[in-house]
This record gives structure tokens, sequence and C-alpha cells, in this order.
């Protein structure tokens, strides 16, 4: 009976064994199931794919349905680097750059990416953009440049501008694509008259970090940064005239609105709206605890927003409120 019973226990131990090392397919996650919700994402762009997204952990994502559905995209390399920003030159040309110096292109919209360059334990990237000359820049942490003249296959240092040290934050563009500045920390901005191919500094005027900004039209921009400052110049970036500050709240990204409106958006997902060209703005919504990253506008004219805690629920400029008096 004990050698019966013994027998018994030994074929059940086998079973289980073959069972639990045997080989068993492990059902695919669903669109539905990637954490969107819940995850650091930095970037946020339409291309002829639909949406990308890109950020915690070097995740890029693709929606085809307007944020309903997402999927992950391909990578020649995985690197579990933060992405820091996605730009397309057009819809199916574009960079994403990350942590450690880790660039990746793409040619169809961003549903696949190959890897061309990547420095272990180098600085982050935190802007990029396609200078009229063809030339790719990036810049980033402590006064770091990089530049490719192939169209991003291949990458090279370059002198920060003036020798600077401090964190470049921002590449921007004029609507012409002839001036371009670049913001940064403690104050630091720098602009170029001639597309990017020299720079000078302009005298600081704000000890703060700047994130951001945009170019309105001609000579007329509008740059923003730490604890909700904002800065308007109508001499082409040379001198600037506070035109916010009153709220305690970073400002990371902004979006132009199909009437001409801007909306900033930040720390607290506090989004703040210009309705004159950026010569004052008043508080239009908040999205919630979280920072707001970016702000894509949507064919439906929707806005989609990232954060460092997900996607936020899709809102209309309906729902932006007005200024008192409006």
């Amino acid at each position: 009976m004990r050698v019966t019973l013994g027998i018994a226990v030994s074929l059940l131990v086998a079973v289980a064994g073959i069972f639990a090392f045997s080989h068993r397919d492990t059902p695919s996650l669903g669109p539905r199931q990637i954490p969107v919700n819940n995850m650091n994402l930095t970037s946020i762009v339409q291309t002829d794919a639909g949406l990308v997204a890109a950020g915690e952990l070097g995740h890029i994502l693709i929606s085809s349905d307007e944020g309903k559905n997402w999927t992950q995209a391909s990578l020649s390399h995985q690197r579990h680097a933060l992405i820091t920003r996605l730009h397309f030159k057009d819809e199916r040309t574009g960079l994403a750059i990350g942590h450690e110096g880790w660039i990746l292109k793409t040619d169809d919209g961003g549903r696949h990416w190959k890897e061309v360059a990547f420095n272990p334990g180098g600085e982050p990237l935190l802007s990029v953009n396609h200078l009229p000359s063809g030339i790719w820049m990036a810049i980033g942490a402590f006064g770091q440049a990089v530049v490719s003249s192939d169209e991003g296959d291949t990458w090279s240092n370059m002198p920060p501008p003036n020798g600077t040290d401090w964190h470049l934050n921002n590449l921007l563009p004029s609507e012409d694509h002839r001036t371009w500045l670049i913001v940064g920390e403690s104050g630091t901005l720098f602009r170029s008259l001639d597309a990017g191919e020299s720079w000078e500094p302009i005298p600081e005027f704000y000890n703060g970090s700047l994130y951001g900004g945009l170019n309105l039209n001609g000579d007329v921009w509008v740059v923003y940064g730490m604890r909700g400052n904002i800065f308007r110049s109508e001499d082409n970036g040379l001198t600037w005239t506070s035109v916010g500050g009153q709220l305690p709240a970073s400002l990371f990204t902004h979006q132009t609105l199909d009437n001409g409106d801007i909306l900033l958006g930040g720390q607290g997902g506090i989004l703040l709206l210009s309705k004159d060209q950026g010569r004052s703005f008043h508080f239009a919504h908040k999205a919630g605890r979280m920072s707001v990253t970016d702000i894509a506008r949507l064919d439906s004219g929707e806005l989609l927003m990232s954060s460092d805690r997900g996607l936020l629920p899709q809102i209309s400029p309906e729902q932006l409120k007005q200024p008192s008096g409006a």
C-alpha cells in the first residue's frame, strides 16, 4: 500500500513539474491594457500614423482613433530611458529624444523607430528641431548640443552657445523659420537671426528657468517658465515685458487654438488662456493635480493633454473659462 501511495505521489509531483515548466503562450496585452492613464507621458503629436505619445521607460505609443485605443510602436532598441520630446518635420519623418543622449528616428509617422544615438551615462536631451539648413539640432542639460547633417542618421557634438553650461530647455522657431530662440535655466535666452547658424545671448531679464515659448507673428514672441512667469517681446526677442507670474505654478507647454487664442499648460493641471495675442493670460481650466506636459489639438477640435500621470480626459475649447466681462 505504501509503495502504491509513494508511486502515486511521485507521479503527481512529476506531472506538476512538467506543467510548471512547460511552454504556455502569454495572452498579448490588448490596446486598452496599456496604462496610458497612469504613466509619465512627456510628449504627444499628430502624424500620418495618428496620435503618437511617448515618455516613461522609453515607451512610444500610437493611436489611430484619436486616443481611444493605443498600441506600442516598434523600436529597434529599447533602453528604458525616459523620452523627453517628440518632433516631426512632416507627417512621416520625426525624432524622439531622451535621457542618456538617446535619439530614435522614424520615417513612417511613428510606427517604427530606429536608434541613431545612445550615450550611456550621458546627459538628457530636452528639445530637438529641424533647421532651414536641413540640419537637425538637439539641446539639453548642462549646455549639451548635438547636430546631424544627414537627416538624423549620425550625430556629433557642437559647442554650446556662448559656452554656456546652463540647462537648455527648448529650441523655438519663428513662423518664417529665420529667427530662432533657445530658452533655458536661470533666465538663459539665446537668439539666432540667421536660421540657427550663429547665436547671441539676450541680456538677462528673469533669473528663473524658462521652459517654452512661441512666435505669434513677425517680431512678437511669448516665453514662459517657473512660477507662472510669462514674458512677451515685440522686437523679435531683444527686450521682454512680464505679462504673468501671478500663479505659483510652473508652465511647461502650449497650444494655439483654431481662433488664434493661446493656451498654456503646466503644474497642478493649470491651463491659462490668452485671447489678446499674449498681452494677458487668465485662468481657464484645472485638469487635475498632475503636471500638463503637452497638448495636442485633435481633428475633432477637442484637446488631448499628456501629463506626468498619463493622458487626461479630452476637453473642448468651449470648456475653457472666459475672462470676466468677456
